[in-house]
């Protein structure tokens, strides 16, 4: 298990790296002027020039080893370590002003929201996204689960149809059309929740659902199938000829080794659910950061596209990596 933790732990930096790298490429082959835009800033010409150097913007390799040096914290220990960061202090304080406050992982300023930078942007709504990605999965594994289990132990029957029809629409319905219905029934025809935005628990049920449903359709088949195969087992048959109730048998003995996909499917969906509910949080104006993400984009804000992407990469590795501990948890006879 500890062999597991450490050869996952060095390949992040690797794979990381590699992802940063794909997501800069495609990222500055967009179109448009970061820094002059519609929507974004506009600067004279002389004070563009100037930006263009400050940020490194006027060579791809340059922003690339200068945003990596200070995204994984080179610049922050070689300053350091030289004394600059103390001898701004000491000026600072000569001064009687404030000191300059370093960050030990800088991601830099965005391009498209003025006095902010990307780690404030992302510190301020990761926290949304999450708490809405974390009610998404635990309503998708109730329901998920429930709803395998259900079609597994009465196959073909009017339940078992009736949950197939169902996460078959739940997978094949987008989400933006899964939110505007919900928000149309429940906040319009028949106003029960709020029509959008964010900050009480009225306001998280609707774009929760909505975010669930694809991923509980998932679940419901993967548990199915999973049942389906466990209950046909030889340790199943003994355990009823021994006389174990049927709720033993399915909850104690079946489910245990069914739930073993859905476990490795949970990885990358709590991931993708915490930070890649972009759609979602557009239907319901929610301040997540799949908002911002969007909006870099379309301004083409180098900063905060890799800043979103790298916070990303790593949840779902850190996420996978802690699926794979479960799993041989769960499993011990899983080679470490």
């Amino acid at each position: 298990m500890i062999g597991l933790i450490v050869r996952r732990l060095l390949q992040l930096p690797v794979i990381v790296l590699v992802i940063y790298t794909l997501t800069l490429t495609l990222a500055w082959a967009i179109p448009g002027d970061p820094l002059n835009n519609d929507e974004g800033r506009q600067p004279p010409a002389a004070v563009k020039e100037r930006m263009l150097a400050q940020y490194n913007l006027d060579s791809f390799w340059t922003f690339y080893f200068s945003y990596l040096s200070n995204a994984t914290g080179v610049d922050y220990v070689a300053d350091r370590l030289d004394g600059t960061i103390a001898a701004d202090w000491a000026s600072a304080e000569a001064l009687g002003v404030a000191p300059r406050e370093r960050l030990v992982f800088n991601l830099g300023p965005s391009l498209s929201y003025e006095d902010w930078t990307v780690n404030e942007i992302i510190v301020s709504a990761l926290p949304v996204s999450a708490t809405l990605g974390i009610v998404a999965i635990l309503i998708a594994l109730v329901v998920g689960v429930g709803a395998g289990v259900i079609g597994a132990v009465k196959p073909n029957s009017f339940a078992d149809i009736s949950t197939l029809a169902v996460a078959l629409i739940g997978i094949s319905l987008p989400s933006f059309v899964t939110g505007t219905v919900l928000l149309l029934a429940f906040s319009v025809w028949v106003p029960i929740f709020p029509v959008a935005g964010w900050g009480t628990v009225d306001r998280i049920i609707l774009p929760a659902v909505a975010l669930s449903l694809p991923f509980a359709a998932y679940i419901a088949r993967l548990t199915r199938m999973g049942m389906i195969e466990t209950l046909g087992a030889d340790y199943i048959r003994t355990a009823r000829a021994k006389g174990a109730s049927e709720q033993t048998v399915i909850v104690k003995h079946a489910l245990k080794n069914a739930f073993l996909p859905v476990l490795s499917f949970l990885g990358p969906a709590t991931a993708l659910a915490m930070t890649g509910s972009f759609i979602v949080e557009r239907v319901f104006s929610i301040p997540g950061l799949g908002e911002h993400f969007v909006n870099a984009v379309q301004t083409k804000d180098l900063f905060l596209i890799i800043g979103v992407v790298l916070v990303f990469a790593t949840m779902l590795i850190v996420f996978n990596l802690i699926v794979d501990v479960l799993y041989r948890w769960v499993d011990p006879r899983i080679e470490q």
